[in-house]
């Protein structure tokens, strides 16, 4: 097992074709890569108490849910994992919530996303290259803010 620092938790709902996407404070949290037959990860969360309803309601109708998740420092590229919560626990102010699941490779799906919808719009040959290449950088830079 290898046990990482979790920086920066994000819950990500489906609209429509993309995702929004909603920040959760975090005042401490780990990950932690179990590195078993079923490449499950545990990701732990301290969070403040305002939040516990919520998460209580995922664990009460075992729904999955996707995390985006920044591990060690911030300048990492987030990491997509679709989880359960395993358990919710009550300390003091605050608690924790412990999820459990598995790492998605997003990145092949939007780039596959994003190559189909400049087709769509017209783009072909050197011009598909092009905008293919501005669409990337512009959005490795919205994905930096």
């Amino acid at each position: 097992m290898k046990t990482f620092k979790l920086i920066k938790l994000n819950i990500l709902k489906e609209s429509g074709e993309d995702f929004q996407k909603r920040s959760i404070p975090l005042i401490d949290g780990l990950i932690i890569n179990r590195e078993d037959d079923q490449n499950r990860w545990i990701i732990e969360a301290y969070l403040d108490k305002q939040y516990i309803e919520e998460f209580l309601r995922f664990r009460q109708n075992e729904e999955e849910m996707v995390l985006e998740a920044k591990i060690t420092k911030s300048s990492n590229h987030p990491a997509v994992f679709l989880v359960k919560v395993l358990d919710v626990n009550e300390i003091g102010e605050h608690f924790n919530v412990l999820f459990m699941g598995n790492i998605v490779d997003h990145k092949k799906d939007q780039v596959e996303h994003m190559l189909r919808r400049l087709i769509e719009e017209g783009y072909q040959g050197e011009e598909l290259l092009e905008e293919f290449k501005n669409r990337v950088e512009q959005a490795e830079a919205e994905n930096s803010v």
